[in-house]
């Protein structure tokens, strides 16, 4: 999601970035930044799992809650789950600094196919999460409002070449967006325990402690890499 050439942001800089950082050093490789595979397979792994029972497009046949009176569900919460892959593999590659370094372009083009997928997913999922359980509708709510804020965000932080504050603000959108795989772990772990928790709570835990938990992760990843020296393509 940004352009032209490679500079390090100096203590003068206007993008954001604390002054005071360091000089630019050599890139690691990719294969030094082991977090990159895994977080690859997790989306994969979650990807797959999710859209599985939906391979069929037969909504007598797919997980759905009730929504009688309204057509357009099935194919509104089909076209939620495409859009919502793309992002979830795209953010991916927005993560990774080998790519962002050494293919700008490439990087620049899924961000932007990252913020149009995840836009366009986020609305829909407003509109068709009153069919989702009670249990949780806030929580689900709130969580899709901060990604699309976010997301936003970070877009124009890219465009008005604040590239400090973009990757800030696109960290936030990726914890936002990976709730969705605590979801999985909390309510099916919750349901595995030799003595089950009640599905409700497990719900209403689903909806707020992963991306809650995310941001606060992601919020202590910036404090502590704050003072390393960015290197942007811009």
């Amino acid at each position: 999601m940004t352009q032209h050439t490679e500079h390090a942001v100096s203590p003068t800089d206007t993008t954001g970035a604390r002054p005071g950082a360091g000089a630019s050093q050599p890139p690691r490789p990719w294969w030094r930044r082991p977090w990159i595979i895994p977080l690859a397979l997790i989306n994969i792994g979650f990807i797959v799992y999710n859209l599985t029972p939906f391979r069929e497009l037969d909504p007598a046949t797919a997980p759905m809650p009730p929504h009688d009176g309204f057509p357009a569900y099935y194919p509104l919460l089909l076209a939620h789950m495409a859009f919502g892959t793309i992002a979830m593999v795209t953010v991916v590659l927005q993560l990774w600094p080998h790519l962002r370094r050494t293919r700008p372009r490439v990087h620049r083009v899924s961000g932007r196919l990252y913020v149009v997928a995840a836009i366009i997913s986020g609305v829909i999922g407003l509109i068709i999460v009153r069919f989702a359980p009670p249990i949780g509708q806030i929580g689900v709510s709130a969580a899709t409002l901060v990604w699309i804020f976010t997301t936003t965000m970070g877009f124009i932080r890219a465009r008005q070449g604040r590239y400090a504050q973009h990757r800030r603000w696109m960290l936030y959108s990726f914890a936002v967006v990976m709730n969705n795989v605590w979801g999985n772990i909390i309510v099916r772990g919750g349901l595995a325990l030799p003595e089950p928790i009640d599905v409700a709570y497990l719900l209403e835990a689903a909806r707020w402690i992963g991306w809650v938990l995310n941001l606060a992760l992601v919020q202590w990843w910036i404090y502590h890499t704050d003072r390393r020296p960015e290197v942007q393509p811009v």
